[in-house]
């Protein structure tokens, strides 16, 4: 069965100054073992960039809107307008049926269980890596709202598993 890894919103924007979100170090070092570990494996791979509006850290063309990691040949780039990855992009037609789908990637009550739950309605073996997705301070804190996302999701049938246990295949 194909792997593909989504990398959600990897954008300058929410990990590199000058607002990036909590812990973007650490969040940033995981993303890279995983996107690091999905290219040794030869794993499909999609960078989905978000594209913000007129005056946002991340409307097209402004240096938050880019990506943080190089898109190498054969790797694909989804541009987005909705928190749902799927709605309105090609992104189906990049996932073979019957994929399993690794996700990291940014904002996480939003983007990230968007995708995720669409994934899950599209029949695809779903896994979120701990500690690769995050967002911001809001109501509660930013790490707060990622593991109450880990535990929304797991319930919903998303395999939340931590980085180590990532397997390609």
């Amino acid at each position: 069965m194909a792997s593909v890894l989504l990398m959600v919103d990897v954008q300058r924007n929410m990990l590199e100054a000058p607002t990036p979100v909590p812990e973007a170090e650490t969040v940033s070092a995981t993303i890279r073992q995983i996107l690091e570990r999905a290219r040794e494996s030869e794993a499909v791979i999609v960078h989905i960039r978000n594209n913000g509006g007129e005056g946002d850290p991340d409307a097209p063309g402004t240096p938050g809107w880019e990506l943080v990691h190089e898109v190498r040949d054969g790797e694909h780039v989804i541009d987005k307008n909705e928190n749902d990855a799927f709605a309105g992009t090609k992104l189906d037609a990049l996932i073979p049926e019957e994929s399993d789908v690794v996700m990291v990637g940014m904002q996480s009550e939003f983007c990230i269980r968007a995708t995720a739950l669409a994934a899950l309605r599209r029949d695809h073996r779903v896994t979120l890596v701990r500690g690769a997705h995050a967002t911001y301070h809001g109501e509660v804190p930013a790490a707060e709202t990622s593991r109450q996302i880990d535990l929304v999701l797991g319930a919903a049938g998303v395999e939340v598993t931590d980085p180590e246990k990532v397997t390609f295949g």
